[in-house]
């Protein structure tokens, strides 16, 4: 199994790569997330790898971060959700929102990504509540902080508006990521968690 690609970047969109190794151009499939991290095409590439095998077909799909993969991988695991609804999930959230989400049986926030339904939403918490925790291991850090669904929403919604300000996914994710293991038992306010994320990205 391929397990990591390394190589020149050929081409990408954003939702696949084509990375040339040795003269072997491979193509693989990515979510937005990943796409957001690649280099200019040309320049070097290293993508962590999970391969699927078929009786019809041999598909590779690339992540930047192994909490990525880690995720990608949990989530084939739930009944009904394949490769392509994986990777849409990864491409509409960050990994730690999404185990807010999980964390806290948020279904109204994941029935907010694109192609997940209420019951797959139920699905997903029931199937990997359980896995994430000792999944993600230290990604579960704002999971640990949320202790409602209203908790969850709130980081959920703070997530989304830093994106929408210009600010990278892999840097909110970061960012919130500490910023939860500082958050005090009770009623997170959005407002202040939002202010203080974004004095940290703008340094």
């Amino acid at each position: 199994m391929i397990a990591r690609l390394t190589g020149i970047l050929a081409e990408s969109s954003f939702t696949s790569c084509v990375v040339d190794c040795g003269g072997v151009g491979y193509e693989v499939q990515i979510p937005v997330s990943t796409f957001d991290k690649l280099p200019q095409p040309g320049e070097q590439v290293v993508l962590k790898i999970h391969t699927a095998v078929r009786e019809d077909a041999i598909t590779l799909f690339g992540f930047a971060t192994e909490e990525e993969r880690k995720l990608f991988r949990l989530l084939i695991e739930v009944s009904g959700i394949g490769g392509k609804l994986a990777l849409n999930v990864l491409s509409s959230t960050a990994v730690t929102t999404f185990c807010a989400a999980v964390a806290a049986s948020d279904v109204k926030a994941l029935s907010r990504i694109n192609g997940i339904g209420k019951r797959t939403a139920e699905r997903i918490i029931v199937e990997l509540r359980d896995k994430l925790n000792s999944g993600l291991g230290g990604d579960m850090a704002i999971a640990a902080a949320v202790s409602s669904p209203e908790n969850a929403s709130a980081i959920n919604d703070v997530s989304l508006a830093l994106e929408q300000l210009g600010f990278k996914r892999d840097a909110i994710d970061k960012v919130l990521k500490n910023l939860a293991a500082e958050l005090p038992e009770g009623e997170i306010d959005g407002e202040k968690l939002l202010r203080n994320a974004i004095r940290k990205l703008s340094f």
